[in-house]
């Protein structure tokens, strides 16, 4: 089995390297980084790169991560493709519209870098 491809969409630029160096700490995942909802469906559509899973900041400005998914899951092939939404927001109040939303789950910011891959693969699997 190949990497495990994951496309981590974010508009804040140090949380964008934070979460590239800590998914780069497992050798099998290959992850693509995107600066908006917008690149992240562009990168999608244009069939460069499948991921496997979309890691969405929830907050971000012009698409934020729920509208972000919305339109990733219109793509061809990426109807059924697992999303985890990375939020600042702890109450579990709060992530239950994102996981309504179609999301695998959430996970919280800031993360710990070291567990933060681990945590991915752990919901994927659940």
């Amino acid at each position: 089995m190949g990497a495990l491809k994951v496309l981590y969409v974010d508009d804040d630029e140090f949380i964008r390297e934070v979460a590239e160096l800590a998914l780069g700490l497992d050798p099998d995942i290959e992850v693509r980084i995107a600066d908006s909802g917008a690149t992240a469906v562009d990168l999608v559509r244009g069939g460069g790169f499948t991921p496997d899973v979309f890691l969405l900041d929830v907050m971000m400005p012009h698409m934020d991560g729920p509208a972000t998914l919305a339109e990733l899951r219109k793509v061809d092939g990426h109807a059924g493709t697992p999303a985890i939404f990375v939020t600042a927001r702890a109450q579990a109040a709060e992530h239950r519209p994102l996981i309504e939303a179609g999301a695998a789950g959430v996970l919280t910011k800031p993360f710990d870098p070291v567990a933060f891959a681990g945590e991915v693969r752990a919901l994927l699997r659940a």
